[in-house]
């Protein structure tokens, strides 16, 4: 590689961390790993019928020396080379700490402890304390701390989050010393600095999900908290009050580290980011453009100019912070709480039976029952996708609502659940299924007409992930909904792409994340146009989707 300037961009998601080696003069990704967290993929800590999802803080080590110390043997560069680290991660996803920063889950006593694990961003067992806080910042007298997060506090972020698990574990409550997003934690670990105190916080998790804002010196008052919990007597103090922008270094790769992950010390950190917000980066978001990034949920963001819209409450998103995706722009954010696991549960629940009788076969032998298991669940999708496909638009009466894991936006309520709605005899898998993409959809066209109601401008889409790589059948379905096109960037992972970004800016290598981004993103792969006769069928099944979630949601209120 000569003497050329490159970047390692991490990115850690849901199920997997994956590490891109990056050249920055222009963005070609020269190496790629990922590493499946082996402790989650056996379900340890996690119990989907209580919505509980905890990650041990191993699987974050484990594939953070894995994927850095592979892609470059891999690759072969020099170490000389890589002149920077950029980190995001899922949030909010939280653990408690000790003094020293280290989670409890890695000190004795703790270990199988799921309170002692990071909170995962799509535990929703805090659906009681999210009510609580939305009620006291209502009516407790004072500034309503949620203002600037939409109107409303959702259970996946991280004050509902510590006011439920200090509520239920007494041991975690008495040895947690403060508590830190794994976005902050990973670039304290790797730069020596995990103490709580004193490390750099991301102004991204901050503002999103703590309520942290400059209008009140930080996070939110000490008497507010006390009301909340008087548990959390005392925890503001050993927290923090300053946040910083991902362009900023969280320190420098200690000797320790660089010799774990075979790089050189002293080369800078990012200040951690979320990776939704990374991604937009990743995805070459400019003003006014929404970037969807479509996973096993989405995160819709969206950029705008602070002398504009600056004091203008956006209500019923997830948060608009300042710098949050690209410094000195505000950064708003909003999202689906399941989009792509609402496919993977339908296809769980088709496959049901093959899983659980095969075995039991008297035709078959053990091994090739598993592939037959296999090759099913690797072809569903697809199959259902395209005989979906040749369903048109309206033909059935079949709505659903997207809200099988709660709803983040508009105004956000994981107590919702999802439904199903005009079944009859002849609503086969196919139609179902179509049904179901429909819905998650028209969950995104609900947020792109919560941003326009309130005046903030949609000039283009940019869709990114897992689902719009994959499937056309989803993106066109989505293109006639919105009734918008939607450009589909080509870089198959903009996430860690925007961390590299960051990566560039914080080392020096470019003097702001827009120069690296001119310089490193990949363009646009394709694009879909939206279809004028599905628009049309598309809207009159919207308001039904509409009508049908207000009598849910009317119904949730008052079962009565």
């Amino acid at each position: 590689m000569g003497n050329q300037n490159l970047v390692i961009g991490i990115d850690y998601g849901t199920d997997s961390v994956r590490a891109i080696l990056v050249n920055t003069v222009n963005g070609e990704e020269i190496g790629s790993t990922v590493f499946y967290y082996p402790m989650w993929k056996e379900g340890l800590y996690c119990d989907p019928t209580k919505n509980q999802f905890r990650q041990h803080p191993l699987d974050y080590v484990e594939g953070l020396k894995y994927t850095v110390n592979k892609v470059i043997i891999e690759t072969g560069v020099s170490k000389d080379n890589v002149k920077g680290i950029g980190i995001d991660t899922t949030g909010s996803t939280p653990v408690a700490v000790d003094k020293e920063g280290t989670p409890l889950s890695l000190k004795p006593g703790f270990s199988d402890n799921p309170n002692a694990m990071f909170i995962l961003w799509k535990d929703h067992t805090a659906v009681r304390e999210a009510e609580e806080i939305n009620q006291v910042s209502r009516t407790w007298g004072g500034t309503d701390y949620t203002k600037y997060e939409g109107g409303v506090y959702s259970s996946e972020w991280f004050w509902a989050k510590i006011m439920h698990v200090i509520r239920e574990d007494q041991e975690v409550f008495e040895h947690a010393f403060s508590w830190v997003e794994h976005c902050d934690w990973m670039p304290g670990l790797i730069t020596g600095n995990k103490d709580p105190l004193t490390m750099k916080r991301s102004r991204c998790a901050a503002g999103h999900k703590a309520m942290w804002h400059s209008e009140w010196g930080g996070l939110p008052d000490e008497e507010f908290l006390i009301r909340l919990e008087p548990k959390l007597k005392g925890l503001k103090v050993r927290l923090y009050t300053d946040t910083f922008t991902s362009d900023v270094p969280a320190g420098q790769l200690t000797r320790e580290w660089a010799e774990t992950l075979g790089l050189n010390a002293g080369i800078p950190v990012t200040v951690g980011t979320f990776d939704a917000h990374s991604g937009a980066l990743g995805g070459e978001v400019k003003e006014f453009t929404l970037s969807k990034v479509m996973g096993t949920s989405t995160c819709d963001m969206l950029v705008a100019p602070m002398d504009t819209y600056g004091d203008k409450l956006v209500g019923g998103i997830c948060g608009q912070v300042d710098g949050s995706i690209i410094p000195g722009m505000l950064g708003l954010e909003a999202g689906q709480s399941a989009f792509g696991d609402i496919y993977a549960w339908f296809t769980r629940l088709l496959t049901f039976p093959a899983d659980a009788l095969l075995n039991e076969s008297e035709h078959i032998d053990a091994a090739t029952a598993e592939k037959l298991r296999m090759e099913v669940r690797d072809k569903l999708i697809k199959r259902l996708s395209d005989e979906a496909a040749m369903i048109p638009a309206g033909e059935t009466d079949i709505v659903a609502l997207d809200w099988m894991n709660g709803r983040r936006t508009p105004y956000a309520n994981q107590a919702l659940k999802g439904v199903i709605a005009g079944l009859n005899l002849g609503s086969d898998a196919p139609r179902i299924f179509r049904a179901l993409v429909e819905a998650t959809c028209f969950g995104s066209r609900k947020i792109v007409d919560r941003f326009r109601e309130e005046g903030i401008e949609i000039r283009n889409v940019v869709a990114l992930g897992g689902v719009a790589k994959k499937s056309d059948f989803v993106m066109q379905v989505m293109a006639d909904v919105l009734n918008m096109p939607i450009k589909i960037a080509r870089s198959e992972q903009t996430p860690a792409l925007g961390s590299a970004m960051l990566a560039a800016a914080a080392s020096g290598i470019y003097s702001t994340t827009e120069e690296a981004q001119n310089a490193m993103g990949s363009g646009i792969d394709k694009e879909y146009f939206p279809i004028s006769e599905n628009v049309a069928e598309y809207e009159k099944l919207y308001q039904k989707y509409s009508q049908l979630g207000k009598i849910i949601e009317s119904n949730e209120r008052d079962p009565g």
